[in-house]
């Protein structure tokens, strides 16, 4: 099974966008640089539709946007067996970019599990908006916005709002946004016939946690945060029905006793809901909790280096069995194999050269 990838970048560089990657589970190397599609602006974030049809690039840039790409169709079904494309084409096509108005430095957007609708959120901003999708996967201008408020205990990167991420649940019923800013997870009820969101409640963290990302549990509810600036992970029992989020532990992605200089990046639930991964930035580790026995309570495993500096983000492949991270400041992805008996990551010594990865997303055919 072939999957196809896309990494976003920081293009203050010798970046040219959005790079194409085509992962081979079962081959080696698993994973090659196939191509490019020059996006300008830092396109740092990248969501992909529901139907596999399209993908969404925020610009984390002062006046802030949103591209829309349709994933061409050969792209989709004809990946090449060699490392490059012919001319480096990225089997991306331009749809069109919007102005998000949601005030600069988007940093994060994911699309509505309907495919109707993509999040945007702002991390200068202090909000979140709503973009329509059109029948021909391109966006429209926000139909929704909504401003963050408040402050948080670090008088340096707490002192107004910065929503970090927002996600939709499980059923797309409600948005949350960790806020890394305000220390709070906002929850937002989403009407899908207007497009309009409307919070019904915030789940606060520790004082200077500085939530930054959210992951569900695949069959259990259960949702999982990172905290950026005090290096741990939160796990928490969801409420499908309220859209709640009760604290049910917390945990470092530090080895004990360490107190290096850390920014936890990404967090994402292993495909079995076995395992849970988090990226430390600063340690350059991805740090490993088991959460099969109890997922209330995630058990630390174990930490890994990714073979590189500052992973900002990492992702799953969809067979569950190869973890890649993304290093920043290395210009480097690097790919694991995951021991699905244990959760344990094994180095492959396989790596590609991408300058500034930011962001990857993969997509089955």
């Amino acid at each position: 099974m072939t999957q196809l990838g896309f990494v976003g970048t920081y293009t203050d560089s010798d970046s040219d966008g959005v790079y194409t990657v085509a992962v081979r589970p079962d081959e080696d190397p698993v994973i090659r640089r196939i191509g490019a599609t020059d996006v300008p602006d830092d396109p740092s974030f990248l969501a992909v539709h529901p139907d596999g049809s399209a993908l969404y690039a925020v610009h984390e840039v002062a006046e802030g946007a949103v591209s829309a790409f349709r994933i061409d169709e050969e792209s989709r079904t004809d990946v090449p067996e060699g490392d490059e494309r012919t001319g480096g084409d990225g089997g991306l096509s331009h749809l069109n970019r919007v102005r998000t108005g949601g005030g600069g430095a988007p940093c994060h957007c994911s699309v509505h599990p309907s495919g109707e609708y993509v999040f945007v959120a702002h991390y200068n901003g202090a909000t979140v908006t709503v973009h329509p999708v059109r029948d021909d996967y391109g966006l429209e201008r926000p139909i929704d916005t909504v401003a963050r408020e408040g402050s948080g205990a670090d008088p340096d990167r707490q002192a107004s709002p910065h929503p970090h991420s927002a996600t939709p649940g499980p059923d797309g019923q409600y948005v949350y946004v960790p806020d890394l800013g305000t220390d709070e997870i906002g929850v937002y009820e989403f009407d899908d016939s207007e497009g309009m969101l409307q919070e019904t409640g915030c789940t606060e963290v520790s004082p200077g946690a500085g939530p930054r990302h959210i992951d569900f549990h695949p069959t259990e509810p259960y949702a999982y945060v990172s905290t950026e600036l005090d290096s741990t992970v939160t796990a928490f029992k969801h409420d499908p029905e309220t859209g709640g989020l009760s604290e049910t532990a917390t945990r470092t992605t530090l080895p004990d006793g360490d107190v290096a200089e850390n920014y936890p990046g990404d967090i994402r639930v292993h495909p079995s809901g076995e395992y849970l991964y988090a990226s430390n930035r600063g340690h350059d580790s991805i740090v490993a909790f088991d959460i099969d026995g109890d997922p209330s309570d995630p058990s630390p495993i174990g930490h890994y280096h990714t073979g590189g500096e500052w992973p900002r983000h990492f992702a799953l492949d969809g067979s569950g069995q190869w973890l890649f991270a993304e290093n920043q400041h290395t210009d480097d992805i690097v790919a694991f194999r995951i021991d699905r008996s244990t959760g344990e990551l094994e180095p492959t010594g396989t790596a590609i050269n991408v300058p500034s990865p930011t962001c990857m997303c993969l997509l089955e055919r």
